[in-house]
């Protein structure tokens, strides 16, 4: 018994995925320290780079709330625009259509119909 080593108590150590192990601490690989994670904007998706931007910049949570509630109302807020002007198109369309269809009548006087006489 005296050739065998002292024992050490095994502790729960955190892996680098996130999963937790019994282990012994001095049998693991030494872990790297990582630096601050910089991330690029130009490779968030662009949805999130304004709230990307906001965070970096210190701004907050506000200014993210604000992103991620406001950008989809005022999507649709422009798009709702976009479809009462289009049906307004569409209805100045008719109407002028229509206008000039009776000028042509009155202005004719139906001699269309005699041309024959």
């Amino acid at each position: 018994m005296e050739q065998l080593p002292a024992h050490r108590p095994l502790t729960v150590v955190q892996l680098p995925d996130g999963s937790h192990v019994y282990a012994d601490p001095a049998s693991l690989p030494a872990q790297q320290s990582s630096g601050p994670q910089v991330v690029h904007i130009h490779q968030a998706p662009p949805d999130r780079t304004v709230q990307r931007v906001a965070l970096g910049s210190g701004v907050g949570a506000g200014a993210v709330a604000a992103g991620v509630y406001f950008g989809p109302l005022l999507v649709g807020a422009l798009t709702a625009m976009a479809a009462n002007l289009a049906m307004l198109a569409i209805l100045a369309l008719v109407l002028g259509w229509a206008v000039v269809t009776v000028v042509r009548a009155v202005n004719d006087g139906g001699k269309s119909g005699r041309k024959g006489c």
